[in-house]
């Protein structure tokens, strides 16, 4: 299996690593560390130095509670770090959920679309279908200022399961090709722990809609209610969930701490030769 991602044919027989670039304020992990263009280059660079194989760059904080940023506050904070790193030896990935925001990060190079909202604004999908970029199509229930609240499924891995079926579908329709197509089931996006840790038990079921999947549970808030870890202290937490996730068939991990995550990758590689 392959994703087609712009320029880039990924190959997936081995999990994959995308490494995280928050140029925002308030992000629940590394917020404000990286919001100015050269403090956010200079960590794309090392995150591509410590083997990440795609950048995912957001400009909007969608943390648990976040508030939401306008059209151009966003574009300000991602297209020049999108323009500075044009040319980098491994794809870009923009995490938006505005169709204005896609168009334009598509217009400045990069390779792929990561929308927590999955594609379901017409606007959105009109927005890629016509470009070569692949489309990670995610999972949440409600939205990020609300989600946490009191998040109910009956049965939340079938649920998950036909929302992304449905999605993975309508995309297609629309004539994005399957192999430009990732599916995120959403950990911690209107979600319990209970409900987390089900979708990680389960998470091979994922599997069966025959397009890759992203598994995204680094430094997260069940991290730390398993563990008692505040969030600058769930590396090795999130290292292990990474391993759970590619042992349970994730193809790709979306992760904070790339070089700890490349390592320990790596040694499972290495096993499972």
């Amino acid at each position: 299996m392959f994703i087609h991602c712009g320029s880039f044919h990924l190959d997936l027989s081995r999990p994959l690593v995308m490494g995280i670039v928050n140029v925002t304020p308030d992000s629940f992990s590394d917020g404000g560390r990286h919001l100015m263009r050269d403090a956010a280059l200079a960590h794309a660079q090392q995150l591509i130095l410590e083997g990440a194989d795609i950048l995912d760059i957001g400009g909007e904080s969608t943390r648990p509670g976040a508030a939401s940023v306008s059209v151009q506050e966003e574009l300000d904070r991602v297209l020049p770090l999108l323009e500075a790193l044009r040319g980098a030896p491994v794809p870009l990935s923009i995490d938006t959920c505005k169709a204005e925001v896609m168009r334009e990060a598509l217009a400045a190079g990069v390779h792929m679309v990561n929308d927590i909202d999955a594609l379901q604004q017409p606007a959105a999908l009109a927005a890629v279908v016509n470009s070569d970029a692949a489309v990670c199509l995610m999972h949440k229930q409600g939205i990020p200022q609300t989600m946490q609240r009191e998040p109910v499924y009956a049965d939340v891995v079938a649920e998950v399961q036909d929302f992304l079926r449905s999605r993975v579908a309508a995309v297609r329709a629309a004539g994005v090709a399957q192999e430009r197509i990732v599916v995120d089931p959403g950990f911690g996006f209107g979600k319990t722990l209970a409900h987390n840790l089900g979708m990680l038990r389960q998470l091979d079921e994922f599997c069966s809609l025959g397009v890759p999947v992203l598994a995204g549970l680094s430094r997260k808030s069940m991290l730390g209610a398993i563990t008692g870890q505040d969030v600058d202290h769930r590396i090795h937490a999130s290292v292990a969930a990474a391993l759970l996730a590619v042992q349970r068939g994730a193809s790709i991990v979306r992760v904070h701490d790339v070089r700890a995550t490349v390592d320990a990758l790596k040694v499972w590689n290495a096993v499972n030769e």
